[in-house]
């Protein structure tokens, strides 16, 4: 008995401290929280899985970036694939950074910080948008001017300043919005091939 409190407790303590990575990794504060980051080594906020944020522009695609090739912008760690799109990104920084801190577009429609893979992505009006993968890149397309209005204004009033982990959980749990569609509903709306407003 006394072995499975211990391993109950253990176990309960573990799932918190895991639970929690987020609660510092993604909230560094200093002006970009939260952000879509990791901790790698001694790169404690390290954006986008380290990928080079200014490949997606300059090259039309996403590059892994190098640890020996990085910036330190407001607290957060973005890493290239090569000097010269470092020079790029220190000349002009806010130019590069992916919106809503690097989480999927279509969550953030949602006002869920939540997501966004470096391969899943597009540059719309001079800026970078991150999604969780082709499905949400192929929903947040369905409507793009009503799903980026939805998410600039959760981003603004909401989202940006907050704590990435709280504010999902509240959104995802506690709290949807009104207009909230799962991921199966999503799913539904594009195999109906709805028409996609660029």
């Amino acid at each position: 008995m006394r072995y499975t409190l211990k391993l109950i407790l253990l176990c309960t303590t573990l799932a918190v401290f895991v639970g929690c990575a987020p609660l510092v990794t993604q909230s560094p504060g200093k002006g970009l929280s939260p952000v879509n980051a990791i901790a790698d080594g001694e790169d404690k906020h390290l954006m986008l899985f380290g990928h080079d944020v200014v490949s997606y522009f300059t090259e039309n695609t996403h590059k892994p970036g190098l640890a020996s090739i990085k910036s330190v912008y407001k607290d957060v760690t973005f890493r290239f694939s090569k000097p010269e799109h470092k020079a790029l990104f220190d000349k002009a920084p806010e130019k590069y950074i992916p919106q809503y801190g690097g989480y999927c577009a279509n969550g953030m429609a949602y006002a869920i910080p939540w997501g966004g893979d470096a391969d899943s992505w597009m540059v719309r009006e001079g800026k970078l948008y991150i999604f969780g993968g082709k499905g949400s890149r192929d929903a947040y397309m369905l409507d793009v001017p009503k799903n980026q209005a939805l998410a600039d204004k959760y981003w603004k009033e909401e989202v940006s300043g907050s704590n990435a982990f709280f504010q999902r959980t509240w959104r995802t749990t506690l709290a949807r919005v009104a207009h909230y569609k799962s991921g199966a509903e999503l799913a539904a709306e594009v195999a109906k091939g709805g028409a996609a407003k660029p």
